[in-house]
C-alpha cells in the first residue's frame, strides 16, 4: 500500500471542493491533492476541538471517490457508527464549519438527519448500518425508485449480531445492494475474535500469490488496458483482487477485495462497475487507521477520539486527576488480586472503561467480547452461574442494547452480575447518541437488582468493594464521564448497607437529595439556601434501588419542601422514585425536580447545556423558594441586597 496520498509542492494551491457537483467536476489526477487539503484541514480544525481524527483519516480517499461515483443525496450512504463521516460532511457543504464539530451548536459528531439532506441516517452506536440501508433499498424497490444504496461498515460491526441479522436477509430482500467493509484492524481498540482473525488471514492468505493473473484481469475488465499497469502495482502492494470469499457468499454477496483503499482511480473504476451489478455485492477495502499524520498511525487507539492536540506532534495536555474510568479500572485490578473469582468483562472498550489498567494487573481474567453487548451480558450471566463474580462494563448508552438480558436473563434468574454503567449522564461534545440519561427509568424497575451511584471517588471504591461482596442477586452502578471531586479513596475500602443513604446534615425547612455527580450541585445550594436564612437538610441517598424509605420519609415529614437533582432525564428518574415512595406513603410534602427533559439532549460542553436546560444551583434555588415562607425569603433577599 503505498505511504500517503501525493503531497503538494511548496506553494502549489489545494483544491478544495465542499458539494458533490463540484467533486464530480474536478480533474481527477486534483483527486489525491484534494484528499491532501481534506487531511490537512481535518488535523488543523479537530487539534482545536477534538474529535475521530483517526477514523476520518482513514476514510479520505474511499469518501472521495464514494462522492465522485454516486449521487447523494438521491443516493444514499449509511455509515456504520458514522464517526468516520466528517469527510462526508467536508464533500456535502460543511467543510467551513468543520471546525465547530462536537461544540455546542456546531456540527455533530456523527451523522444527523436533522443536519444535511445528505445525511439519511444517523447513528452512534455500531451494527445498524447493513439493516438500515437493506431498509432503506426495500423501500426503493417498493416506490420503484432506482437509486442506489451503499452501506459502509467497518471490520468491528462485523462482530455485532444486528450486522449478521441483516446479512441473512439481504439476497432475500432486494438484488441492488453495496456493502464497503473498511477494514482497517480496529475499532477503537484492535479488533479481537474470530471475526477479526478471519479478516487478517484474508489480507495475508498465501493464496493471493497465485492470483496475480486474476486480479490483472478484473481491473482490466472493468477499467479498460489502460490500468492493467495500475491493477500489477495496487495488486503487489495491497493485493487488489477478485477474491470468492466463501463467507459472504454463503450469504448471498458477491464478493470483491481486498483493495486498497486509499487508491482514489481503483476505487472509482471499482465503485462504477458495481453500481451496474444487478445483485448485492461487497467489496473489501484495506484502510490504514490514522493515514497520513504519523502521531494517528502510530497510536491509533489514542487518535480514534480525543480531546485538542498539538498538530506538530500530537500531544495532548497533560491529564489531571484520574477520570472514574481509570480509577475503575485500577481499583477492580487491586480487588481482583484479593479475590480470585472476580473477572472484568467489556464489549470492545478496553480504553474507554479503564479496564486496560485491569488487565496490566491479571490478564487471565480479562475478556474483551467484541462490540457485542448482548453477548457480552449473557456471558457474564454464564459465568455468575459456575459462581465467578463477573463485573460486565459498559457504557449506559450502549448497555440499552442489552436491556432484554437485564430483565430476562440476569433479572428473573436472580444472577450476581455486577453491572458497572460508565459514561452515566451527560456525555457532553458525544451528543444524544452518547448521553446515559435513560438508564435509571430502563433499571429501577426490574425485580432483584440494586442500584447505585457514588457522590466522589471514596464512595466508588467503597462501592465497587461492596459490589464484590454481594453475592444474593444482580447489582449496577452508574458513574459519569470524567473526572470527580478528587476524593482520595481510603486505603481500606469500607462495605456500604445496602439501601443505606448519608445523612450529611440534618435541616427542617428544606431536603435537598443531591444523586452521585450532582451532589456537590446540591451542596452549594444548601449553602446559598442557608444565606437566606433557611434550615437545610442533605441528604447523599447513595441507593437508587432500594431506596431508603425511613430516611426519605423522615425528612419529607419534617421539611417543608424536598428537591431531588440527577443527572438524568426526569422521567421514570430518581426524583420520580422519591415521588412514588412519599406518595405511596401518604406524605404529600411538595417534590422539586432537577433534571434533564423529556427530549433528547444536544451535543455540548456540560457546564453549557446544563444551564441552557435548569440544571443549576441557581435553578435548584428558585424551584425550592416557591415553596417557602414568602415573609421569610422576602426579608432575607432584601437584607442581602442592602448588605
Amino acid at each position: 500500500m503505498p505511504n500517503s496520498s501525493d503531497r503538494a509542492l511548496p506553494g502549489e494551491a489545494l483544491p478544495k471542493v465542499d458539494n458533490p457537483a463540484a467533486l464530480k467536476a474536478l480533474p481527477e489526477e486534483q483527486l489525491p491533492l484534494l484528499a491532501e487539503n481534506v487531511r490537512r484541514t481535518l488535523i488543523d480544525s479537530l487539534s482545536k476541538t477534538g474529535g475521530h481524527l483517526g477514523p476520518n483519516l482513514g476514510v479520505v480517499e474511499l469518501s472521495i471517490a464514494m462522492h465522485r461515483v454516486f449521487d447523494t443525496p438521491r443516493d444514499q450512504f449509511v455509515f456504520d457508527v458514522s464517526h468516520q463521516g466528517y469527510v462526508h460532511k467536508m464533500l456535502t457543504g460543511r467543510w467551513d464549519r468543520i471546525h465547530t464539530i462536537r461544540q455546542y451548536e456546531g456540527l455533530n459528531g456523527f451523522l444527523l438527519r436533522t443536519e444535511s439532506e445528505h445525511d439519511c441516517y444517523g447513528a452512534g452506536h455500531a451494527g445498524t448500518a447493513l439493516s438500515a440501508a437493506l431498509g432503506m433499498a426495500a423501500a426503493r424497490d417498493q416506490l420503484g425508485e432506482d437509486s442506489h444504496v451503499v452501506a459502509v461498515a467497518g471490520d468491528a460491526a462485523f462482530t455485532c449480531g444486528p450486522t449478521f441479522e441483516a446479512l441473512n436477509n439481504i439476497a432475500h430482500t432486494t438484488k441492488r445492494f453495496i456493502v464497503i467493509l473498511n477494514d482497517n484492524e480496529w475499532s477503537i481498540d484492535r479488533n479481537v475474535g474470530a471475526i477479526a482473525k478471519y479478516f487478517h488471514a484474508l489480507q495475508t492468505s498465501s493464496a493471493w500469490e497465485h492470483l496475480h493473473q486474476a486480479a490483472a484481469d478484473f481491473v482490466e475488465r472493468i477499467a479498460g488496458k489502460s490500468m492493467r499497469d495500475l491493477a500489477g502495482k495496487v495488486e503487489r502492494g495491497a493485493k487488489n483482487l477478485l477474491f470468492p470469499n466463501v463467507l459472504f457468499e454463503k450469504f448471498g454477496l458477491r464478493y470483491y477485495g481486498p483493495i486498497d483503499g486509499h487508491d482514489i482511480p481503483v476505487l472509482i473504476k471499482t465503485l462504477e462497475f458495481l453500481k451496474e451489478q444487478e445483485e448485492p455485492v461487497l467489496l473489501h477495502v484495506i484502510t490504514e487507521k490514522g493515514r497520513g499524520y504519523e502521531p494517528a498511525m502510530g497510536n491509533p487507539m489514542k487518535f480514534h477520539g480525543l480531546g485538542p492536540y498539538k498538530t506538530e506532534t500530537g500531544e495532548t495536555p497533560p491529564g489531571g486527576q484520574p477520570t472514574y474510568s481509570q480509577l475503575y479500572g485500577q481499583t477492580l485490578g487491586k480487588y481482583a488480586l484479593e479475590d480470585e473469582k472476580v473477572v472484568a468483562i467489556t464489549a470492545a472498550m478496553p480504553n474507554g472503561t479503564g479496564l486496560v489498567e485491569f488487565q496490566k494487573v491479571v490478564p487471565d481474567r480479562y475478556y474483551d467480547v467484541g462490540i457485542a453487548e448482548e453477548h457480552a451480558a449473557l456471558f457474564a450471566c454464564g459465568m455468575a452461574t459456575r459462581g465467578l463474580k463477573p463485573f460486565l462494563t459498559i457504557y449506559s448508552t450502549f448497555f440499552q442494547r442489552a436491556y432484554d438480558m437485564a430483565v430476562h436473563d440476569i433479572g428473573i434468574q436472580n444472577l450476581p452480575v455486577r453491572l458497572c454503567m460508565d459514561r452515566a449522564g451527560l456525555s457532553g461534545d458525544d451528543g444524544p447518541t452518547h448521553h446515559g440519561l435513560f438508564d435509571i427509568g430502563y433499571m429501577r424497575h426490574v425485580p432483584n437488582w440494586v442500584f447505585m451511584q457514588p457522590k466522589d471517588e471514596d464512595e466508588f471504591a467503597d462501592m465497587l468493594w461492596t459490589m464484590v461482596h454481594h453475592d444474593a442477586g444482580p447489582a449496577a452502578i452508574r458513574y459519569p464521564r470524567g473526572a470527580g471531586t478528587g476524593a482520595t479513596p481510603k486505603a481500606a475500602p469500607q462495605r456500604l448497607e445496602i439501601g443505606k443513604a448519608e445523612v450529611v446534615q440534618e435541616g427542617t425547612d428544606v431536603a435537598l437529595i443531591g444523586l452521585g455527580n450532582l451532589f456537590e450541585m446540591a451542596d452549594q445550594a444548601r449553602e446559598r439556601l442557608e444565606a437566606l436564612g433557611y434550615s437545610v437538610a442533605l441528604i447523599n441517598p447513595r441507593w437508587i434501588k432500594p431506596l431508603d424509605a425511613e430516611c426519605l420519609k423522615r425528612f419529607a415529614s419534617q421539611c417543608r419542601v424536598v428537591c431531588t437533582l440527577e443527572d438524568h432525564v426526569l422521567h421514570h428518574g430518581f426524583g420520580a422514585a422519591v415521588i412514588e415512595l412519599l406518595h405511596d406513603a401518604g406524605i404529600h410534602t411538595p417534590v422539586e425536580r432537577i433534571g434533564w427533559p423529556d427530549e433528547f439532549v444536544e451535543h455540548g460542553k456540560p457546564e453549557i447545556l446544563r444551564e441552557i436546560h435548569g440544571i443549576t444551583v441557581e435553578a435548584c434555588v428558585a424551584k425550592v423558594c416557591r415553596h417557602l415562607p414568602p415573609a421569610k425569603r422576602e426579608a432575607k433577599a432584601l437584607e442581602l441586597q442592602q448588605a
